[in-house]
């Protein structure tokens, strides 16, 4: 799959908050009294969210940094915190190893960070699979401080280039 990433728009952004998931995955979907403030936060630049595209279709996002952090979770600066979606039409049918590696090496090239680390809640098991699929591995398992539901941290370490652009060899264009 050939895609590119863009900085965060309101466009890109607004489409997002439209976004709704089947049960059990509703939880990322976004509350529409919440819109102005989602559309506010994925768009200010500190965020550091881009836009997925396929062409000129939004199919996704990754945000590279602190909002990939859940409250509960020991962090620190050792690696470069990731997250992001897929547009729900798009979900449950293996594109996520892929579009995640992709995300990892533009995140490698626009930061120059080599290590990245993702944070799962545990229901989550497409997430999970998908980022062990590529060679993250799980470091640390906590409860949320705000409501107990229960994440995995999860970290990969790339040492250079070479086994990403190998890996995305794997994944046809």
């Amino acid at each position: 799959m050939n895609i590119s990433f863009q900085v965060m728009n309101r466009k890109f952004a607004t489409e997002i908050t439209g976004w709704r998931y089947d049960t059990p995955y509703e939880i990322y979907g976004y509350v529409e009294g919440d819109k102005n403030q989602t559309i506010d936060h994925f768009t200010t630049e500190e965020n550091r969210f881009y836009a997925i595209l396929s062409g000129d279709e939004l199919i996704g996002f990754r945000s590279f940094g602190e909002d990939g952090r859940v409250s509960g979770g020991n962090y620190d600066d050792s690696h470069l915190d990731t997250g992001g979606g897929l547009h729900p039409d798009l979900t449950g049918k293996g594109l996520g190893p892929e579009i995640i590696m992709k995300g990892l090496l533009f995140g490698s090239r626009a930061f120059g960070k080599n290590r990245f680390r993702v944070t799962i809640a545990d229901f989550n098991k497409r997430a999970k699979k998908a980022c062990e699929k590529i060679g993250f591995s799980p470091t640390q398992r906590f409860a949320r401080t705000s409501d107990g539901e229960h994440f995995t941290i999860f970290t990969i370490e790339i040492n250079n280039r070479e086994p990403l652009d190998r890996v995305l060899s794997n994944f046809t264009e």
